[in-house]
């Protein structure tokens, strides 16, 4: 598709650009709260085509894809279904970002399946809940919490979860019973039990595989469409393109064909999906309890059920998202703004909630079909949602005779991209501690996901506050000795650099003087006042000096706040280095008198 046509999309971000708000009804803030108006009014019958084949596109992949993913959630397959169409119309109205599909995904289905026990009344709880936090996020603008779930962390879970979700579909792959979700009973009884594997649902899973491989590479390695080619050409290419960007729905259409051949001679070789409810899902307010043959299970005690997938659903479910927002954004060169798409993603939820909807997010899979089929605004979302609606109205009943080595066969084609092959490699040429976080947050995610991530993150952040705890500090000998924080001085690195001064300055015999070049320290907390107190009272009393250079105005102005007594400020390191020297200089500034020079203390009072 043109990509001249797919630049016309919604180009810039929420707000991006816009007047200040005068008033709470003016259109910058209608753009701000309603992205859709920024680009409907320039809606062109061209723009129409390109949304009308990519949503045609989405449309196809998504129907088989999340019966699939339902299987992965561990609920009934209709609730895929339900899953998949109101992100397509929130989309539409809030989406800052014209490539995203909003819908179940496998990692997400995969979380649902460990917090919800395979029932649906959790899962449909969860997803309002889910979008509940993740509205409140929203519109507090708490997006910047999810900086601190790091790259590291996510290779290592999606990686991990790219083995877990493709083991699981082992089982309906190769026709085998009774086999437990979790992980490590998985793979021992799916060995145990490999002798009871079903030849057809075998045979059939692995055709499934390797045409869904095969249609894939001729997508990423076929013809180039040319300006010179001519019409014929050019149809068929298009007709090729269409087949192989639905590759999902063609193959399982083509077992779904072969399942009911065999049905009609009155044999049966496959495992089937089964009877799906028709109809479209009934409007109600989310299960606030459930009334099970032991009694009733109140609202209260469902919440503590779930307990952590109450905070790992939600922000796992904004960082693929945003992630994959971003990535698209970068690669189309346009800008989404995090906080809307909170907004986006949360009302999702809490509306899908009243529809049987599971918790969802943006789908990488889905995104790239979006893209490459030329998408130019969200409104491609909408034939999407209409598709699936009309697929639970209509071909329920043809969704019976899908095999699930099918559906298997699917799922394990669209997670193995996930897993990351070289990001060990990358890590170990680039940092290697941060294989630390990844290998933590990997290895855990077999046992429990939740684990996984928050042992990951606290590793991860266990080593961001060790290098402000322990910043280098760099030392030059010269004149007189010249100390220089390699980062930004905050308390928990007080001790560090008074150890590393005092080694230096004052440990050595006869004492020395000392200058501290603070270039690169834009802000100081009242505990360093204190650290730096007691350090200049230590330099008075062995007769020396400590000096200070290169001061950001904010610094300066604490200093000048705290009264400190001794403190010595030069302008340059050269300045320094001659007063402290036997040969005096220039003297320097003192904060607790009137010799700073004009301009500071007009920097210093403003």
């Amino acid at each position: 598709m043109s990509s001249s046509v797919k630049a016309l999309g919604p180009a810039r971000p929420l707000g991006a650009g816009l007047a200040p708000m005068t008033c709470c009804c003016s259109p910058a803030t209608l753009q701000r709260w309603l992205p859709i108006l920024a680009w409907l009014p320039r809606y062109s019958l061209q723009w129409l085509k390109m949304d009308f084949i990519a949503g045609l596109s989405v449309g196809l992949t998504v129907i088989p894809q999340a019966l699939a993913y339902a299987e992965v959630a561990g609920l009934p397959p209709q609730y895929g279904l339900y899953s998949a169409f109101m992100g397509c119309f929130v989309y539409f109205f809030l989406g800052t970002s014209r490539d995203v599909t909003l819908g179940p995904t496998a990692i997400m289905s995969l979380l649902v399946s460990s917090y919800t026990f395979h029932e649906p009344a959790y899962a449909v709880l969860l997803a309002f809940l889910s979008g509940c936090i993740q509205l409140a996020m929203g519109f507090l603008c708490l997006g910047f919490l999810l900086d601190f779930i790091s790259c590291p962390v996510i290779r290592g879970f999606t990686s991990a979860a790219a083995i877990t979700i493709s083991f699981g579909q082992i089982k309906n792959l190769l026709g085998l019973q009774n086999i437990p979700r979790q992980f490590f009973l998985q793979v021992y009884h799916t060995f145990r039990n490999i002798g009871e594997t079903r030849a057809g649902d075998a045979v059939l899973g692995l055709v499934c595989m390797l045409l869904l491989l095969l249609l894939k590479l001729v997508r990423d390695h076929g013809p180039r469409v040319h300006p010179e080619m001519s019409p014929g050409m050019r149809l068929s290419h298009g007709l090729l393109w269409t087949a192989t960007t639905a590759r999902n729905a063609l193959v399982v259409s083509f077992a779904a064909l072969v399942a009911y051949s065999f049905e009609v001679t009155g044999y049966q070789p496959f495992v089937l999906t089964g009877k799906i409810v028709k109809g479209l899902p009934p409007i109600q307010a989310p299960p606030f309890s459930v009334t099970t043959a032991n009694g009733t299970i109140s609202f209260t005690e469902m919440v503590q059920d779930m307990g952590a997938g109450l905070a790992v659903v939600p922000l796992m479910g904004l960082l693929e998202s945003i992630a994959v927002a971003k990535s698209f954004a970068s690669q189309n060169n346009y800008r989404i703004n995090a906080n809307q798409e909170l907004l986006a993603i949360g009302l999702t939820n809490v509306l899908g909630s009243l529809f049987s909807s599971y918790p969802v997010t943006g789908s990488f899979g889905r995104t790239a079909v979006n893209a490459q089929s030329g998408v130019c605004t969200p409104a491609g979302g909408l034939l999407t949602g209409v598709l699936v609606l009309l697929s639970l109205d209509y071909l329920t009943s043809l969704f019976y005779y899908i095999p699930k080595a099918a559906l298997a066969a699917v799922i394990i084609t669209a997670v193995i991209p996930l897993f990351d092959t070289k990001i060990v490699r990358t890590l170990w040429r680039v940092k290697r501690l941060d294989l630390l976080p990844l290998c933590v947050t990997f290895l855990l995610c077999f046992w429990e996901v939740q684990y996984g991530i928050l042992a990951g993150t606290l590793v991860s952040v266990l080593i961001l506050l060790h290098s402000a705890a322990r910043p280098s500090v760099q030392v030059s000998e010269g004149p007189v000795l010249v100390l220089q924080p390699a980062s930004g001085l905050h308390f928990p690195a007080v001790e560090t650099l008074r150890e590393a001064i005092l080694n230096q300055a004052l440990g050595a015999f006869p004492p020395r003087c000392a200058v501290l070049e603070c270039s690169h320290v834009c802000s100081i907390d009242y505990t360093v006042v204190l650290g730096l107190g007691e350090l200049l009272e230590d330099f008075q009393k062995q007769g020396v000096t400590l000096a200070f250079v290169g001061l950001q105005v904010p610094v300066l102005r604490v200093l000048l706040s705290a009264d400190l007594k001794g403190v010595q400020y030069f302008s340059t390191l050269e300045e320094a280095e001659k007063y402290l020297s036997p040969e005096p200089g220039p003297p320097p500034y003192n904060v607790r008198d009137d010799s700073v020079p004009e301009h500071k203390v007009a920097l210093l009072k403003a």
